[in-house]
């Protein structure tokens, strides 16, 4: 059934329509053609987003620059995306065969040989929404095939003298960090996209995505903690954060810290879309008050996921901010800032906040301004189910 009324929390907290609309134009024109874009266009029908910290292009934000095309009815720019990744980041041999390199140089060169799971959900999610947005065309536009496609692979992988590994461990319903790996990542369990796959996707596969669903939220309600609402990075399959040395990386994982940040965004746009909460909506307004009135001087921090602040400051503060605000949809509406409840009036403080950030430039602006987009379109209600 086609959802038919999406939260606009702007409005909730005074803003007009058309402040909302001219904002969101102003945003897409900035993040696509704007002097600080991250989006550039390759040839006559081919197009990249670039990770400006990093100089490359990373599934990550290809299909993220997917998704934001078919929620804003950007037909040429989707398709300009999606050709480059088929392109460039399709693996069509070796043990990979069927996913896409998490990572490429900006002339198309892969700098890796193995996938990243976020990337393949976003594809196969945008890929879905454009079929039924636009319709179906021919070969590589055959949208809805090659969402079918990407997610036969990342169950599949591996069965039937395939090679390679899937992408979700079939036993727990957990997607994994990488294929392969024991630990997944809080901020890549998407329920809100498994329920679409329930429907969807490949007949024989959609029992598998309903339980997904089910178990994602269990799971989020799990990793995030009981008082600061924070999650880690990397964390076990039981939830606690996953402290493992790893062979590749000398880094933590184990903490609030760059890729954390998009769970609570989730969990948000899962509320708005399906309304279930089975206890991970609490970590929103958990995360709202520890970064919002526990360090209400000096929130954008590194952080134990306890809530105990670190020395240095956040890598992205305002990806911090803005998916903390989007977290505003897993508050029962509506906000205000005059509310005599606590929790509503603190979330419209931070969608106000965020209505007052602009979106950052410089070199790591990649990042942030991503989930800026994301933000502002689920908190104006155009993050949309497209049936």
């Amino acid at each position: 059934m086609q959802k038919e009324a999406y939260r606009n929390v702007f409005a909730e907290i005074g803003k007009t329509e058309k402040e909302v609309k001219d904002r969101l134009e102003e945003i897409k024109q900035e993040f696509f053609y704007g002097p600080d874009k991250v989006y550039f266009q390759v040839g006559d029908d081919m197009g990249y987003l670039e990770d400006t910290g990093n100089h490359d292009a990373r599934t990550e934000g290809m299909s993220y620059g997917m998704m934001m095309c078919v929620q804003m009815d950007m037909k040429e720019e989707f398709d300009r995306i999606w050709k480059w990744a088929k392109t460039y980041m399709y693996m069509e041999d070796g043990f990979n065969e069927g996913y896409f390199a998490w990572s490429c140089a900006v002339d198309g060169k892969k700098n890796a040989h193995g996938p990243a799971p976020d990337g393949e959900e976003f594809f196969a999610m945008a890929l879905f929404f454009a079929s039924h947005r636009w319709g179906d065309g021919e070969g590589i536009f055959n949208y809805s095939h090659e969402a079918k496609e990407i997610l036969r692979a990342v169950l599949h992988k591996g069965e039937n003298g395939r090679q390679g590994c899937p992408m979700w461990n079939h036993e727990n319903h957990q997607i994994l960090f990488v294929p392969g790996i024991d630990y997944t990542d809080p901020s890549y369990h998407l329920p809100h996209f498994y329920e679409l796959f329930a429907k969807w996707a490949y007949e024989e596969d959609r029992e598998f995505w309903k339980e997904a669903a089910k178990a994602s939220r269990e799971y989020l309600a799990k990793a995030c903690h009981p008082v600061s609402g924070m999650n880690a990075e990397y964390a076990e399959f039981d939830g606690s954060p996953m402290s493992r040395k790893l062979p590749w990386t000398k880094d933590r994982h184990d903490w609030f810290y760059s890729d954390a940040y998009r769970t609570v965004a989730n969990i948000g746009l899962d509320y708005e879309w399906n309304g279930i909460n089975v206890g991970q909506c609490e970590a929103a307004e958990r995360l709202q008050y520890t970064l919002g009135v526990v360090n209400r001087d000096n929130p954008f921090r590194i952080y134990e996921v306890d809530g105990t602040p670190l020395e240095g400051k956040a890598l992205h503060p305002v990806g911090m901010l803005v998916t903390t605000a989007q977290g505003a949809l897993a508050v029962d509406g509506p906000i205000s800032l005059t509310s005599p409840d606590q929790t509503k009036a603190l979330a419209a403080q931070w969608v106000s906040r965020f209505w007052k950030e602009p979106l950052r430039k410089g070199d790591r602006r990649y990042y942030d301004n991503c989930l800026y987009v994301f933000a502002f379109l689920a908190l104006s209600g155009n993050y949309r189910i497209y049936e």
